[in-house]
């Protein structure tokens, strides 16, 4: 089963199933061709986690191919002359948010040790794709109807006519740069990104860019190391959860709320009443707290702690069942050596996620990310560079002067919102691989799957297409035109601040049932997803 956020990308991956390939083989190819048909979201001038699941060994580890920080990269490059922090637009486009990329390189290394067919075999539709052509998706015609930016962009204008309007629905799509690209990689391995002239015209355009030249330099791309190791995870009810560690908030995020959760009987409630959307948003406001203080990418986040059941406990009782909280504290923890502080991070709702079950049971949860819609919409040798280093906060010190704990600093990866995530059944078998685009609602999407299946017992189906309720900012948001609104007035008068949006999650999720032996895929609506199995 593979389900991914393009028809033609699970395709692909069925394919690659079919022929025997393992769940990182498909992965792989599923990527590639999400990188040349959903530009917008992903693709090898980006990032990635990837959570693998070793049927045969039992093995569960990640992939962590985040971006990193220029190694001349300093606290203060978000800031203008006069030291005020920059507005995200004014620093999106061009050099300066570019990372080094990191997610060709974590599948390369993914491939060496979990591959079964060959490394070039993988990037042949993909390539055919971007030489043939294909047609423009409605969902990439909307982003670029919507990100006027990039249409100023010589870099972009394979998407638009000469009147720089986005070409239309249908309109069939070459781009044979980045055929040559991918035929290169194939062919030579992850060599001539990192260390050959792919590389070279990376550095030039970001080094050289006509606005917000930026810092990366080819020694950056040259050390570039993915890394691997076990998963985060913790208990809930008779289940276990496992997700990705730092540099994710998701992993973390996810597993708070779930330990908070944990103190209250959530199966007595009904489903998507005034009752459960309010606990479950204390218990979000109160995760969101902690992570928005404490958690970086450095060692200092206080993990253990935050995850300890007693503190999750007392985090619990602070939890008023009839009144929403208005200022929510983040917690306090003894001996932290960080002294770092909050600050705000601008997470865009762009992104990608795939699950995907083999026939030896192996299994891959991977989210991957280019950042804001088309990146810093630089593109090089046919695809786009990241803008991921705004997924730092901007202001490295808060109005005490504190260091944030989120802040840059030289070959450091920004924190993230990128949750995909595992379930276990009380044998220790997998029973759910899931993850979700949508910034920092990522977390929010994740959690509602596993409490809609895990408390209220749905079927993966429905709990994708129940309607989003998302708490960010001391803001209830709830999804459009959803059954939801007609709680609207309910909560305001706990003291909510309601608001209706669209919430356009990105839901791909894979569930194994036990007991019949059978496996059931689900793409969400919402983002064009599909899954096909067999």
């Amino acid at each position: 089963m593979i389900a991914t956020s393009e028809l033609t990308a699970s395709q692909v991956g069925n394919k690659i199933l079919q022929q025997g390939g393992t769940a990182i083989d498909a992965a792989i190819a599923a990527q590639m061709v999400l990188n040349v048909i959903e530009p917008q979201s992903s693709g090898i001038g980006g990032g990635l986690f990837l959570l693998y699941h070793h049927n045969k060994s039992n093995t569960n580890i990640y992939f962590d191919g985040r971006e990193t920080a220029p190694s001349k990269a300093f606290a203060e490059m978000f800031l203008d002359a006069n030291g005020k922090v920059r507005e995200f637009h004014s620093v999106l486009g061009g050099g300066l948010s570019v990372g080094t990329p990191g997610g060709l390189h974590a599948l390369y290394t993914a491939h060496k040790k979990y591959g079964k067919l060959p490394w070039h075999q993988l990037f042949q539709p993909a390539i055919k794709l971007a030489q043939n052509g294909y047609p423009l998706s409605n969902k990439t015609f909307a982003n670029l109807a919507k990100f006027q930016h990039i249409a100023t962009s010589a870099d972009m204008a394979v998407y638009f006519d000469n009147k720089k309007q986005p070409k239309p629905i249908g309109t069939i799509i070459k781009n044979p740069a980045l055929a040559k690209t991918l035929h290169k990689i194939a062919r030579y391995g992850i060599k001539p990104f990192y260390q050959g002239d792919i590389a070279k015209n990376m550095i030039n355009k970001i080094q050289n860019s006509p606005i917000n030249p930026g810092y990366l330099q080819l020694e950056d791309l040259k050390n570039y190391r993915s890394t691997s190791g076990e998963l985060l995870c913790a208990p809930y009810r008779q289940y276990k959860v496992c997700s990705m560690p730092l540099p994710s908030s998701g992993g973390i995020a996810i597993l708070q709320i779930l330990g908070i959760l944990q103190n209250f009987d959530l199966g007595k409630l009904q489903p998507n009443s005034v009752e459960a959307i309010h606990l479950i948003s204390e218990a979000t406001k109160l995760a969101y707290a902690d992570r928005n203080q404490y958690v970086s990418d450095y060692a200092s986040t206080p993990i253990k702690q935050m995850l300890d059941p007693n503190y999750l406990k007392h985090r619990a009782s602070l939890i008023n069942p009839k009144t929403a909280q208005q200022k929510v504290s983040y917690g306090l923890f003894n001996n932290i050596s960080n002294k770092s502080t909050a600050g705000e991070v601008i997470e865009k709702p762009s992104t990608s996620h795939l699950s995907i079950v083999d026939k030896y049971g192996n299994a891959v949860a991977m989210t991957t990310s280019i950042e804001y819609a088309f990146g810093s919409a630089l593109m090089v040798d046919g695809f786009l560079l990241n803008n991921q280093l705004t997924d730092f906060s901007m202001a490295p010190t808060n109005s005490k002067g504190e260091p944030v704990a989120n802040r840059v600093q030289p070959n450091k990866k920004p924190r993230s919102s990128m949750s995909p995530t595992f379930v276990f059944d009380n044998q220790g078998r997998l029973i759910m691989a899931l993850g979700s685009p949508n910034g920092p609602r990522i977390i929010q999407h994740v959690l509602k799957v596993l409490l809609a299946v895990l408390d209220w017992n749905f079927d993966i189906h429905q709990a994708v297409i129940s309607p989003n309720f998302i708490t960010l900012n001391n803001e209830l948001e709830l999804e459009q035109n959803s059954e939801l609104i007609a709680l609207k007035t309910n909560l305001q008068k706990m003291g909510h601040k309601v608001k209706e949006v669209a919430i356009p999650s990105g839901l791909q999720v894979i569930y194994l049932d036990r007991n019949s032996n059978k496996i059931y895929g689900v793409g969400d609506y919402r983002r064009n997803g599909v899954a096909i199995g067999k």
